[in-house]
C-alpha cells in the first residue's frame, strides 16, 4: 500500500522529470499583501508570478502546500473536509496550456498511481452568456477516452470578486463499491481528487474580464483525498497519518463516536500546525480561529465528561504532528500553550455558568440577550449557546 508520503514523493517527481522546480515550503500565514488570514490554496503564494511577475525558479513549478480553510469547519467530520490540509500543485508561468495539463495529469493519475481510466469522470465549463465553453478541454478528454459533464459555474475558478479567474476542469475518482455511475454532480461517490485552472483573464470592478496577456495554468490536488483513494479507505480519517490520532485519543478518552472522534483528531491536529507556524491564540484575526479550533476541541471533549483534559495527549502526537507538516516549533511549547488555552476556556465557562445562573437568563434568550452577555461580560454567543444546550 502506498503511504502519504510516497503519494507525495511520486507526484513531485513525476513534475521535476518534466521541467518543473519545486517551490520552497510555504507557511499557513500569507504574505503580507494578500488579505486572506490563511493560505487556502497551493496558488496562493504564487498570485504575483500567476498575474506576470516572472518568478526566480523558472515558468514551470510544482510544490507541496499545507492549507487551512475556515469555510469548511462544520464539514469536518464527513468522509472527505479537514481544517488543515496539504495541496499538490503544478504551474505553468505562461508556458504550456491547459490540454498538456490535462494530458499530465490523467497520465499521472492512471499510470504513476494506477487509477482505473475507468473509474475516472471530469467537469469541464460549459460556457455561459459571456464566456463560450472551454472546447480545449472537452476535446482533450475526448481524445484521452474520459466522460465529460459540463457545468456553468462549478467550472469557473475565481480568486475572489476581481482579480484571477478562467474556466477549470475537474477530475474526480469514484469512490464506490459497485460498478460507477451517475455523474460527479449526481453522486456524490464521484470525488474530486485534481483541479485543473485556465487562467485566462482578469475580472476588474465593474466585471467585465480583460484576457491575460501570459495565461498560466493552476493545478490543485488534495493530498489526503488522494491517499484514501489510493489507500482505499472510507474516509480521508482513515490515512496513514491520522492513525496515531484515531488509536491514541479512544485510548485516552474512553468510547467516542465516529464524528467527535474526527473532530478532535482534526482540531487537535490542525491547532498544532497552526502554532507550529507561529500563531498564538487572540481575540481576532488568525488568533481567533486558533482559538475557535480549541474551544471546538474541548466543548466536544467535555460534553460527555467534564473531566477529560488535554494534559493527557502524549507529547509524541504532537511530535508526529509538526514533524509531517515540517515545522520547527518546539513540542513542548505547543502543548503548553494548548493547556493555558484549556485553563482560560475553563475559567470563561465558569464565569458563564454564574452569570447565566441570574433569573434575567432562565427563559428564552433575546437578541438584546445576547448582545448584553457579550458587551458586558465577555460571553459570545456560540458560548452561551453551548453553556445553555451543551452543544458545541
Amino acid at each position: 500500500m502506498i503511504t502519504t508520503d510516497q503519494t507525495v514523493e511520486t507526484f513531485l517527481d513525476y513534475f521535476r522529470e518534466r521541467g518543473h522546480r519545486l517551490t520552497p515550503d510555504g507557511s499557513l500565514i500569507p504574505s503580507p499583501e494578500d488579505p486572506v488570514l490563511f493560505t487556502s490554496s497551493g496558488m496562493h503564494p504564487l498570485t504575483p508570478y500567476l498575474r506576470g511577475r516572472p518568478h526566480p525558479l523558472g515558468r514551470r513549478l510544482t510544490g507541496l502546500q499545507r492549507c487551512l480553510r475556515t469555510t469548511d469547519l462544520d464539514e469536518v467530520g464527513d468522509d472527505t473536509h479537514l481544517t488543515v490540509f496539504e495541496m499538490l500543485g503544478s504551474w505553468s508561468l505562461g508556458d504550456y496550456h491547459g490540454p498538456q495539463s490535462l494530458r499530465w495529469g490523467f497520465e499521472l493519475l492512471r499510470d504513476g498511481f494506477g487509477i482505473d481510466p475507468n473509474r475516472m469522470h471530469v467537469t469541464v465549463f460549459g460556457g455561459d452568456e459571456r464566456v463560450e465553453p472551454d472546447h480545449e478541454s472537452w476535446r482533450t478528454w475526448n481524445d484521452l477516452g474520459v466522460p465529460v459533464e459540463p457545468t456553468t459555474d462549478d467550472n469557473w475558478w475565481s480568486n475572489g470578486p476581481t482579480g484571477l479567474c478562467g474556466p477549470d476542469s475537474e477530475i474526480f475518482v469514484w469512490t464506490g463499491d459497485d460498478i460507477p455511475q451517475g455523474t460527479p454532480t449526481s453522486d456524490d461517490r464521484w470525488v474530486e481528487v485534481w483541479n485543473h485552472v485556465m487562467m485566462r483573464y482578469v475580472r476588474h470592478p465593474d466585471g467585465s474580464l480583460e484576457p491575460m496577456h501570459r495565461p498560466c495554468v493552476d493545478t490543485g490536488m488534495g493530498l489526503e483525498r488522494l491517499v484514501r483513494i489510493l489507500q482505499n479507505t472510507p474516509s480521508v480519517f482513515d490515512i496513514d497519518v491520522f492513525e496515531p490520532w484515531l488509536t491514541t485519543l479512544p485510548r485516552l478518552w474512553g468510547q467516542l463516536d465516529e464524528r467527535s472522534l474526527r473532530l478532535l483528531s482534526d482540531h487537535l491536529r490542525s491547532s498544532i500546525v497552526v502554532l507550529g507556524d507561529r500563531v498564538t491564540p487572540s481575540p481576532s484575526g488568525r488568533g481567533h480561529i486558533l482559538r475557535r479550533l480549541i474551544r471546538r476541541t474541548l466543548t466536544t471533549l467535555w460534553r460527555d465528561d467534564p473531566t477529560r483534559t488535554l494534559s493527557d495527549l502524549p507529547i509524541e502526537l504532537v511530535e508526529h504532528t509538526l514533524e509531517h507538516f515540517r515545522q520547527s516549533a518546539h513540542p513542548q511549547d505547543v502543548r503548553t500553550v494548548l493547556l493555558d488555552e484549556q485553563r482560560k476556556f475553563d475559567l470563561l465557562l465558569q464565569r458563564g455558568r454564574k452569570v447565566l445562573s441570574h433569573r434575567r437568563f432562565s427563559g428564552s434568550l433575546t437578541d438584546d440577550d445576547y448582545r448584553y452577555l457579550h458587551d458586558t461580560h465577555g460571553l459570545p454567543r456560540d458560548l452561551v449557546v453551548y453553556l445553555i444546550t451543551g452543544v458545541g
